[in-house]
């Protein structure tokens, strides 16, 4: 095993840096699942007036009792709320993070298309981009797409 010949505070400035990085990994992983479950509930609402727990594990690819799970998260952190016997609604709040997401969708999908991502892969691509990527890159992009210097 080779000695590190760093000094240690840049040592601890690494590690510090690396236990920031992954802090935001992680953050963006757990709002993940909001932010889709937000988004399509959105879409449920536009297409159908309400998003019911069949409709939205269907669209997902998920169980029943996933969906339900998630839904009562989405109550917990104030998202959404749902009514007995209809379905599950959004909140200001939950429509405001739908409204975002899809926002950064978007701007994710013009920027892989504008880079020559074929469309059906950007529309995939951006589904993962979408909820890592940090609002300074989320400007660069639209910058770069608008034809600015993004310095």
């Amino acid at each position: 095993m080779t000695e590190d010949k760093r000094p240690a505070a840049t040592i601890a400035g690494a590690e510090a840096s690396d236990a920031d990085r992954f802090t935001h990994t992680r953050s963006a992983r757990a709002s993940a699942l909001l932010e889709d479950y937000t988004e399509l509930i959105a879409d449920l609402m536009a297409e159908r007036g309400e998003a019911r727990i069949t409709d939205i594990a269907a669209r997902l690819g998920v169980t029943h009792p996933t969906a339900n799970k998630a839904v009562a998260r989405l109550k917990r952190e104030g998202l959404a709320i749902s009514r007995p016997y209809r379905g599950v609604f959004l909140t200001e709040a939950g429509h405001a993070m739908a409204l975002e997401v899809k926002a950064r969708h978007r701007l994710v999908v013009r920027l892989l298309k504008a880079v020559g991502v074929p469309d059906q892969a950007a529309e995939l691509d951006a589904e993962g981009i979408e909820h890592y990527v940090s609002e300074a890159t989320l400007k660069a992009f639209e910058a770069f797409l608008d034809g600015q210097s993004p310095l």
